[in-house]
């Protein structure tokens, strides 16, 4: 039994795996890190695997489907999500043709939010794994092997004499050391250079050290469609294994990020954790996703251990559309943040949401103004980006903000990320256009600039980076 994971070509260095799919103005590419995970299970299981990355590669059909042949995969499971999802339905009907008997799978974000639907339009589709499918696609494999029915795999949804069935949804994998590491499939099927974070130093690669979220804000994809709100970890002796691993075997590899939606959720094993990375004598860089309440004593531990950079969502620069996204955070406790993280030593990279419930013109211009209050290294502003299965979409097509439910415009023509929302009083333009402006007012301010000038001088290796990133950033934005 030989089994393909596949992300699919769309455009040039489109970003599948992050949580906002697109071809991102700073560059960034995410790794295929779900489809590496579930790769990694096949593997371990004794199935044939081969991970392919067109995206990456930005290769073409026709250079795919002669992959495909050479391989000749029982199974190919495709990653897709919301603004692609057409396109990959497309790339399942051009493989079916050609590759005889496959069981073509279609995985991510949006097939889980919308597996029927998402089923209903792919003739070419047979299967569609809802959530986390490491061991679904693993269980398919061995139905398929017996030649038994579908019906015995749980968190799948199929056809079965021209009806579509969805069966019992999986319960979440529990032990998540069990996994093999991302970094060892990355080793073994992709090219650590091919991948990019703006905020990062380059090459790095991407783990999971936990998967779900405990906390409730209403946009976010992941927790709401795929690995639900409750936070399961790994131990700290397997992250701090597979950093050894990144160490010896991926050399390349100049920094770690660790990509769990909040990963010092759980304090006491943040500090585990870098204790084991102190005691290790760690030496690579990495950051981390956390909220705007983590406390001193953590960052400094973390910045022991070597963590560079924290992640953060501020969101908005008022209480009031705080409370209405279900943030949990307010304006003071992100000052307070940010005064500990200077103190720590540990940069910062914030990121603004405009678009959420209660937003007006004056809350767009306060969100403004208090990332300059905040003053972190870099910044973001980016529209609301709403998903099926999330809260945020049900608000926004409740309430008749939803411009459209065509899934090709979540993409401009150039597959950048689009607004697909208006508010009343605030037009979808509007909101684009204070997101670029804002961007470019943060970045471009004097005092910003002389702060980087002196950041060159003081660490070259970070005046090297912010480099790369904002000749990545104009080149996009003059293009």
């Amino acid at each position: 039994m030989k089994i393909a994971f596949l992300n699919p070509p769309f455009y040039k260095h489109f970003s599948r795996s992050q949580r906002s799919p697109a071809v991102t103005k700073g560059g960034t590419l995410y790794y295929p890190i779900w489809l590496a995970y579930a790769a990694g299970v096949s593997d371990k299981s004794g199935f044939e695997t081969l991970l392919m990355d067109s995206a990456a590669k930005n290769q073409s059909v026709d250079d795919m489907l002669a992959e495909l042949k050479k391989f000749r995969p029982d199974i190919i499971v495709i990653d897709s999500s919301t603004p692609s999802i057409f396109n990959d339905m497309n790339i399942a009907a051009i493989i079916k043709p050609e590759i005889s008997n496959v069981c073509i799978v279609l995985v991510g974000t949006h097939p889980s939010a919308l597996p029927e639907q998402t089923l209903a339009s792919a003739p070419a589709v047979d299967v569609i794994c809802i959530g986390e499918y490491d061991y679904t696609v693993r269980d398919l494999a061995f139905e398929i092997n017996k030649k038994s029915s579908f019906k015995n795999v749980k968190g799948i949804c199929f056809r079965e004499n021209g009806k579509i069935i969805v069966n019992e949804r999986r319960e979440l994998i529990e032990n998540l050391d069990e996994i093999p590491f991302a970094a060892y499939v990355y080793k073994k099927y992709l090219n650590v250079k091919e991948y990019y974070f703006a905020a990062a130093d380059y090459p790095m690669a991407m783990i999971i050290t936990g998967r779900g979220c405990p906390f409730k804000c209403f946009f976010c994809v992941y927790p709401q469609t795929f690995h639900s709100r409750r936070y399961r970890l790994r131990t700290p002796e397997s992250v701090a294994e597979e950093f050894e691993y990144i160490k010896n075997e991926l050399p390349d590899v100049k920094e770690v990020a660790i990509e769990d939606d909040t990963f010092t959720a759980n304090r006491p094993r943040t500090h585990k954790i870098c204790e084991l990375l102190i005691k290790n004598n760690n030496k690579l860089k990495w950051y981390a996703n956390v909220r705007a309440d983590l406390d001193f004593e953590t960052m400094q531990i973390m910045k022991s251990a070597g963590c560079r950079l924290l992640i953060v969502g501020f969101e908005s620069g008022s209480n009031e559309v705080l409370k209405n996204m279900h943030k949990g955070i307010s304006k003071e406790a992100s000052l307070k943040f940010m005064s500990n993280a200077k103190k720590a030593g540990l940069l910062v990279h914030g990121c603004m949401m405009i678009g959420n419930p209660g937003e007006t013109e004056r809350t767009m211009n306060e969100s403004y103004e208090f990332s300059r209050q905040l003053d972190c290294d870099s910044f973001q502003f980016y529209p609301l980006y709403v998903y099926p299965g999330t809260e945020a979409y049900d608000w926004a097509k409740t309430n008749g903000y939803l411009l459209t439910e065509d899934f090709k415009q979540w993409l401009t023509p150039t597959g950048e990320h689009n607004c697909v929302i208006s508010l009343p009083g605030l037009p979808r333009d509007r909101i684009v256009e204070f997101c670029n402006t804002a961007y470019r007012r943060y970045h471009l301010n004097p005092r910003y600039i002389l702060k980087k000038l002196f950041q060159f001088i003081a660490a070259p290796s970070e005046g090297k980076r912010t480099a790369r990133s904002a000749f990545k950033f104009f080149k996009s934005f003059f293009r």
